[in-house]
């Protein structure tokens, strides 16, 4: 009797692991799957085939819609992830919203400010030379040589 009620917690307690481990693998299939539809929407206008294109497109869009409602419902779900403690900026801080190519100070993009792991919040992994940092609730990649600021997401932690 207490095997069977043992197996039956072990189950319990595993099941949420595989659900998670399940689902990142979800996501890496959603963002190879936009990869190939932007490489095929470049081959088909390189080619000159825009009927092609067109509809590649349509194709494109829709998966993208679908993996942002996935990234969504993920972060629905994991609250806890993206609730992090108060924000300390360097000396003089003072939030101001920036944009694509605004320039941060060195000691904005400091290793204190990297967001380590992207992949916990299912951020994209940066390139060489770019890195996730935090500014205030927003998350950034910025150019580590010029302070550059690649992409961003406004309001990203609670």
């Amino acid at each position: 009797m207490s095997k069977i009620l043992l197996a039956a917690l072990a189950a319990t307690v595993l099941t949420p692991v595989a659900a998670q481990a399940q689902s990142g693998r979800e996501v890496r299939h959603d963002q190879r799957e936009i990869q190939r539809d932007r490489a095929e929407v470049r081959r088909d206008v390189q080619n000159g085939r825009m009927r092609e294109a067109r509809e590649d497109r349509r194709e494109l869009r829709e998966d993208m819609r679908e993996h942002r409602e996935d990234w969504r419902d993920y972060r629905r779900t994991h609250r806890n992830v993206y609730q992090r403690g108060a924000y300390r900026g360097p000396r003089g801080y003072t939030y101001r919203p920036v944009t694509i190519g605004y320039r941060f100070a060195p000691s904005y993009y400091g290793r204190n400010y990297w967001i380590a792991d992207p992949w916990t919040y299912r951020l994209a992994r940066p390139a060489a030379g770019l890195s996730w940092i935090r500014y205030g609730n927003d998350a950034i990649l910025v150019n580590l040589r010029t302070g550059r600021v690649v992409q961003i997401y406004n309001g990203f932690f609670w």
